[in-house]
């Protein structure tokens, strides 16, 4: 995630967010910029190209949006769509290669991946309010379960739901991982919040029905997050945490 300056387009009241926080009963983490930095700003078009070399082997002249695209994961849906509009059906050998080459990105990247500033502090601060904790993510679940297990924090949340391996057509927007975390959690969407950087995050909690915590540094981003529907867009973590400790911001558990 990379800081460009947030402006006016964040909301940044601590007590407002403290009240956005204390009013659900779980709080579902996208994985790559509000858990951790993945890949540091690295690019992923080699994995990308790799992806389309092993389809081309396969299939033959690809789609315009499968040969456009350079980015590991943003290839994986246009790759499953081209399979699926395919007659006859092609093997489907390269998606199976596809989603194994990005799974070992991670796996790598997980290694190195910083965590997000003040995660350990807000972690602690929500399940000191009794919230329930998972992550819902586009990425795969083996990676993100091994990082939350490198840092400690695998114990402290209840469940991980990542990409389906079999159809990337359910990553976000679509709302898959989402209906899997609050089926596994038993609690309707609307006791709930999503904290995500993307729009695609937005898309998936509005289909959902939870609520959204944008987190973001991007001014256009947050400005656009704020304008459809997120119940509040921060930069830092940072102002909740500080708020918790200040009386006029105190938040009971439900």
């Amino acid at each position: 995630m990379t800081d460009t300056g947030l402006g006016r387009a964040a909301i940044d009241d601590p007590a407002a967010l403290l009240r956005t926080f204390g009013s659900v009963r779980a709080v579902l983490f996208d994985f790559d910029g509000p858990v951790c930095d993945l890949f540091g700003g690295r690019a992923t078009a080699d994995v990308a190209r790799q992806v389309k070399r092993t389809a081309r082997r396969h299939w033959g002249p690809l789609d315009a949006a499968v040969e456009e695209c350079d980015d590991s994961h943003g290839i994986l849906r246009p790759l499953r769509e081209m399979y699926e509009r395919s007659v006859p059906r092609p093997s489907a050998l390269p998606l199976e290669l596809a989603e194994a080459a990005v799974t070992d990105m991670e796996r790598h990247a997980v290694r190195t991946a910083a965590p997000t500033p003040h995660l350990h502090a807000l972690v602690e601060l929500l399940l000191g309010l009794g919230k329930r904790l998972v992550v819902v993510s586009n990425n795969a679940e083996g990676p993100i379960r091994e990082y939350l297990a490198r840092l400690g924090l695998g114990p402290k949340f209840d469940g991980v739901f990542g990409r389906s391996p079999h159809d990337a057509r359910l990553m976000k927007p679509h709302p898959d991982c989402v209906h899997r975390a609050l089926r596994h959690l038993a609690l309707p969407a609307a006791d709930c919040l999503l904290v995500g950087d993307q729009l695609t995050d937005l898309g998936a909690a509005r289909s959902a029905g939870t609520g959204f915590l944008g987190f973001t540094r991007h001014a256009v981003r947050a400005l656009e997050m704020a304008e459809g529907g997120a119940d509040a867009v921060v930069a830092s973590y940072l102002p909740v945490v500080r708020a918790a400790d200040g009386p006029p911001a105190r938040v009971a558990a439900p």
